[in-house]
């Protein structure tokens, strides 16, 4: 690999890494949202993989059933968590997807 390539290949770097801290911030405002029982159990889970809000309807809240209502919860939340996981995957995707480093790809 000679020099005009290394120069170009880090100057490519350094524009993924600048752009991918930028779509990390964005993400983190950007939010999914998942629901378990028929809407019984919502999540909201942003960029991070952090839950931003849980609402279970009070008709889940049986007090006869609470092993039903923890696995509404468990369910929203895992489904939630895997759309966030998706949406940063593919926003990250775009940004490296875009860059072809001189001599590795």
């Amino acid at each position: 690999m000679n020099l005009g390539n290394m120069n170009k290949m880090m100057k490519q770097m350094q524009k993924m890494q600048s752009q991918l801290a930028k779509v990390q911030e964005e993400l983190a405002e950007r939010t999914v949202e998942a629901t378990a029982g028929g809407g019984a159990v919502r999540v909201v889970v942003n960029g991070r993989q952090e839950i931003v809000s849980l609402a279970i309807s009070p008709e889940a809240v049986d007090p006869e059933d609470v092993e039903m209502l923890q696995d509404l919860i468990v369910a929203a939340v895992n489904e939630g968590l895997r759309r966030s996981q998706e949406m940063v995957a593919g926003e990250m995707a775009k940004i490296t997807g875009q860059f072809k480093l001189p001599g590795l790809f």
